[in-house]
């Protein structure tokens, strides 16, 4: 790898701990990082073992795999558990862990510890760390960017027959798409295609009902056709918003993209078993967040050259946006070892630290990594991710997240999968779902 190259940082690292020596040293201890199980969770495990060796605490990690994570910790953060001292909590969870006083607020902290907010990338310190949203009120430090996009396979879309097919067909050159119109036109070239003596598919992407994922993917879609949550100019207006013409639009593109393009199998369908089409060969689109590029760039099938990455592309407006991935990293307030946990934190904010973080497979959110001028050439996909990031919006972060969720997932899943209605009619079934939600939390 590349590595992106940071001045004067390993001095003032190096400084960061010494006050464990004297007498204001925090005693020793063990503490619990709480995250999903994906493979930034073992770069974090790597990392982590220069706190280890700085501080002097130990670091035990409890990382649960993603269909089970919300369940699991919210539940743990809901109870009061002990389990967990640190939590890296899905950005959807920040407005509930703050007015529920579940995680510690860090003003006081980053302003003690000169950690500002100004130095991480913005859409990150909204999605990740800010409760109430756009209000200087920190409940986390940014800790992995992630965001929707895509993967495709460089490779096929390279070969000259291909090449002259695609273009006899379409009139362009057979290309990474600019808008999500050309996206399906790609999947439908590819769909049913034998590729080397086997049958291929146009995309995978997201279906799952159980936790996120068609929430996640849908969304996805939607933003750039011209969805808004609700009324900017009236919060919590959903009437004509929510359910708009652009929005209906863009669900029933979501539904035509599943319909003529997806593998046979992909009725519930999220991450790993889009990683799984996409390295096995199956299919030539991926809809998958950032974090699977280091692994596809090192797969022994997909990966160098026969791989490659695009952001979200436009919808028919014109607009250009992706899905929030990514998470920030809390002190649990329940933890009785609050200062060692400030103390990762303080460590896991370091230029050095958020420079190896990078270069061990994890996503910084400190600008100073990713706006340095070797990040963006530093990995294949290292453009693409920043690209990315600038285009992003985020699901509801109310506290009722959970209930506006499971209605988005059963009225997308509903209609897109399970063929029930029209787009129009669960949209407008959504305005009700959720309406009721604010209208119970007195918002309405």
């Amino acid at each position: 790898m590349k590595s992106v190259i940071l001045k004067s940082t390993v001095a003032a690292g190096a400084l960061v701990f010494a006050s464990l020596s004297g007498a204001n040293a925090v005693k020793a201890e063990e503490l619990t990082l709480c995250w999903a199980a994906w493979d930034p969770a073992n770069a974090l495990v790597e990392l982590s073992k220069d706190f280890e060796a700085k501080s002097g605490h130990t670091m035990k990690f409890e990382f649960v795999p993603w269909p089970n994570f919300a369940d699991r910790m919210l539940n743990e953060l809901n109870s009061g558990g002990k389990l967990c001292d640190l939590m890296i909590g899905d950005s959807q969870w920040i407005g509930g862990a703050a007015e529920n006083g579940q995680y510690v607020k860090l003003n006081d902290f980053f302003a003690k510890e000169g950690i500002k907010m100004e130095d991480f990338i913005p859409a990150t310190v909204v999605g990740y760390a800010e409760w109430p949203k756009n209000s200087p009120n920190y409940w986390a430090l940014p800790a992995f960017g992630d965001v929707v996009g895509w993967t495709y396979r460089k490779d096929w879309f390279a070969r000259p027959e291909l090449q002259a097919e695609f273009k006899t067909k379409y009139g362009r050159d057979l290309a990474v798409p600019k808008t999500f119109a050309e996206l399906k036109d790609i999947a439908q070239f590819f769909q049913g295609r034998d590729i080397d003596g086997k049958k291929v598919y146009g995309a995978a992407i997201y279906t799952e009902r159980g936790s996120e994922g068609i929430t996640m993917g849908a969304m996805d879609v939607l933003y750039s056709f011209g969805f808004q949550y609700d009324n900017p100019a009236k919060p919590y207006e959903l009437e004509g918003f929510v359910n708009s013409p652009q929005s209906v639009a863009g669900l029933e593109f979501y539904k035509a993209l599943y319909d003529c393009c997806t593998p046979p199998g992909s009725s519930d369908t999220y991450m790993s078993e889009n990683i799984d089409a996409y390295k096995s060969g199956q299919v030539a689109l991926q809809m998958n967040f950032a974090f699977i590029w280091p692994g596809i760039h090192a797969d022994a099938n997909v990966g160098g050259d026969k791989s490659g990455y695009f952001p979200n592309p436009a919808g028919p407006d014109g607009k250009q946006f992706a899905q929030l991935g990514g998470q920030g990293i809390s002190v649990v307030a329940a933890s009785s070892k609050q200062d060692a946990a400030l103390e990762y934190i303080k460590w896991f904010a370091q230029p050095e630290i958020q420079n190896k973080w990078w270069s061990l497979g994890g996503y910084s959110a400190l600008r100073s990594v990713v706006e340095d001028p070797g990040f963006a050439t530093s990995q294949p996909y290292a453009q693409t991710f920043l690209d990315s990031m600038a285009i992003v919006k985020d699901f509801w972060a109310e506290p009722s997240y959970a209930s506006l969720l499971q209605a988005s997932q059963k009225r997308f899943h509903d209609y897109v999968v399970a063929g029930q209605g029209t787009a129009q009619e669960a949209l407008d079934g959504l305005v009700k779902d959720w309406t009721e939600v604010f209208e119970d939390e007195g918002k309405l």
